[in-house]
């Protein structure tokens, strides 16, 4: 198993060790080797493995993310992403098996968007000038304003795992902004519902997301810089 918060830059450890092995093995340059340190060379190596992927742009970084580093895993066959919470934000993260998939049948729209987007935005201490309007882009484009039918994804490569209490697969996305259950534990936000389909608490999962994947700081005026699928200026992108 690979814990993804210990495949990061600096960082030296076993997990990096395993993640470099992946690499070379799917031909990827490391000059020094499997080191087992996250230097330049393991960066410029996962960036190629994620452009191998598909990823573009600002997703080709050679920042690890979880969709990649599980695809690595993956396609090797040298280890697993391990599911246990991945990062700190929100200090209300939970196991997978807390996460509740009871949908309370929040407000649908772009005027409702933006209100439960200020909400997040307060609890996450995200500026709202950046905030809301970049979370309302991202529900937009994702669930259609939190519409009925697309609170669910059931045609992505995430659509996937054993059925659910909802009766979807495990790993579907799900609610406004379209968490996956592992994502939405491991970026939960203390005090918010544990359910992805509660608007602010999956609003909130994805602010911390996103600090976290894309180094968005803690203000938010790089948010649709650097998540295209914030950024109603350019086409819809996945994040």
């Amino acid at each position: 198993m690979v814990a993804l918060s210990n495949v990061r830059f600096g960082k030296r450890n076993k997990d990096v060790l395993t993640v470099q092995k992946a690499l070379l093995r799917r031909g990827r340059e490391i000059p020094d080797g499997a080191t087992g340190l996250f230097g330049e060379q393991t960066k410029a190596a996962y960036r190629a493995e994620q452009i191998a992927q598909g990823f573009s742009g600002s997703d080709a970084d050679g920042v690890p993310g979880r969709t990649s580093l599980a695809a690595l895993g993956g396609i090797t066959g040298l280890f697993r992403l391990d599911d246990e919470p991945m990062s700190d934000s929100g200090a209300g993260r939970l196991t997978l098996a807390q996460v509740t998939f009871r949908d309370p049948g929040d407000d649908s729209g772009e005027e409702a968007m933006r209100r439960y987007a200020r909400r997040a935005c307060e609890l996450t201490g995200m500026d709202p000038k950046f905030g809301v309007p970049a979370l309302a882009t991202i529900a937009q484009r994702e669930s259609a304003s939190n519409h009925p039918r697309f609170r669910v994804n059931m045609t992505d490569r995430n659509a996937r795992g054993r059925i659910a209490p909802d009766g979807h697969p495990l790993n579907c996305s799900r609610g406004a902004t379209q968490c996956v259950p592992s994502s939405f534990a491991s970026h939960h936000q203390a005090g918010t519902a544990t359910t992805p389909y509660d608007v602010v608490a999956c609003m909130c999962a994805t602010v911390n997301y996103v600090r976290h994947r894309y180094d968005v700081n803690q203000s938010g005026s790089d948010f649709a810089a650097r998540v295209q699928q914030a950024d109603p200026r350019r086409a819809p992108h996945w994040y």
